[in-house]
C-alpha cells in the first residue's frame, strides 16, 4: 500500500456492518490508520445527529461512504466531509439502480459525483451474506425464501470481496471517477443459490420466485400491500434485464479470484450460521 496513504486516516462509515467491519480489518492489517465510525463504534457517527459529523470526519483524507437501507446519503454530510479535507469518497451503491428505480442510491451517486472531490462508486450485486447475516437469514431459517425474480441469474458477490475492492480503491491510485460493478465468479438463479445453502446447512429450504408468493410472504409479515407492490415492480424490472454476467473487477483490483458461492455457503455452515 502507498506510504503516503498511511499518514492519513481513512474514515469507514458503517464500521460494525457487513462490509464496513471487513474493510476496517483489512485496512488495519495493512497498517492503514482507520477511523471506524458507527452509531456505537469507536468513532460515534449517526446520520440523524449532525453533531457527530464534524468529529467523525476530522483528520480523514479518504472515506468509505455508505448508509443503511432506509436512509439517504445526506448531501450536507458530504459537503461537511469535503470541507474538512476528505479528498476521495468511495460510495457503496448497488447494481441496476436505474431500472429498479432506487431513488435513494441514484441520489447518493449524484451527490458524490457533484461533491467537488475525487470519487469512486462500487456497485455490487446481491451480497452472499444476505443469506446468513442479512435480510434472507430468517427466511432460510424458516425454510422458504421468496424473491420475485423467477429464474433470472444473479452474480452473487461475497462481502469479503467487496471489502477487498474497497481497500484497494482507498489505498491505491487511478480509481477516481470510476464506477465498478462487482460480482462473484458465476451467475446463479436464486433457486440454485438456495439449493446450495440447503445442502450446505442440512436444512430444507425452498425458493418461491413468483410475485404472488412474495406478496403473500410480505403480507404475512405485516408489511403494507402498497409497499410490497412497489417492490415487486422493482424486482420485475431487474428480472426483465435478463441474466447478469460476471465481471472481472474483483480479480483485476485485488489480484485474486472472487469467492464462489459454494465456498461461501460451506464456510458459513461450518461456523454455525444456520444452526438453531
Amino acid at each position: 500500500m502507498a506510504d503516503h496513504v498511511k499518514k492519513n486516516e481513512v474514515l469507514v462509515l458503517g464500521a460494525t456492518g457487513t462490509t464496513g467491519r471487513r474493510l476496517t480489518g483489512l485496512l488495519r492489517t495493512a497498517g492503514v490508520r482507520v477511523r471506524a465510525a458507527s452509531r456505537k463504534g469507536e468513532v460515534r457517527f449517526d446520520w440523524a445527529d449532525q453533531k457527530t459529523w464534524e468529529p467523525a470526519v476530522a483528520g480523514a483524507s479518504r472515506m468509505y461512504l455508505m448508509a443503511p437501507h432506509e436512509l439517504p446519503v445526506a448531501p450536507a454530510f458530504v459537503r461537511c466531509a469535503v470541507d474538512a479535507g476528505v479528498k476521495h469518497l468511495v460510495l457503496l451503491s448497488s447494481r441496476a439502480i436505474e431500472p429498479m428505480g432506487d431513488e435513494r442510491l441514484m441520489a447518493a451517486e449524484r451527490t458524490v459525483r457533484e461533491s467537488g472531490t475525487d470519487w469512486t462508486i462500487l456497485r455490487p450485486d446481491w451480497f452472499n451474506q444476505n443469506f446468513d447475516e442479512g435480510v434472507f437469514r430468517e427466511a432460510v431459517m424458516a425454510g422458504e425464501v421468496a424473491v420475485p425474480l423467477g429464474n433470472a441469474r444473479q452474480v452473487f458477490v461475497d462481502a469479503d470481496d467487496i471489502a477487498a475492492v474497497a481497500a484497494a480503491v482507498l489505498t491505491g491510485t487511478g480509481h477516481a471517477g470510476r464506477t465498478y460493478e462487482l460480482s462473484g465468479p458465476r451467475a446463479l438463479t436464486f433457486e440454485e443459490a438456495v439449493g446450495i445453502i440447503s445442502r450446505a446447512s442440512g436444512r430444507k429450504v425452498q425458493y418461491r420466485g413468483t410475485a404472488e408468493a412474495y406478496l403473500a410472504t410480505m403480507g404475512a409479515l405485516g408489511l403494507p400491500r402498497e409497499q410490497t407492490e412497489k417492490e415487486v415492480e422493482a424486482f420485475t424490472a431487474l428480472r426483465d434485464l435478463g441474466d447478469s454476467k460476471p465481471t472481472d473487477v474483483v480479480q483485476r483490483l485485488t489480484g485474486r479470484a472472487p469467492k464462489d458461492f459454494e465456498a461461501y455457503a460451506a464456510a458459513a455452515a461450518a461456523r454455525g450460521a444456520w444452526r438453531g
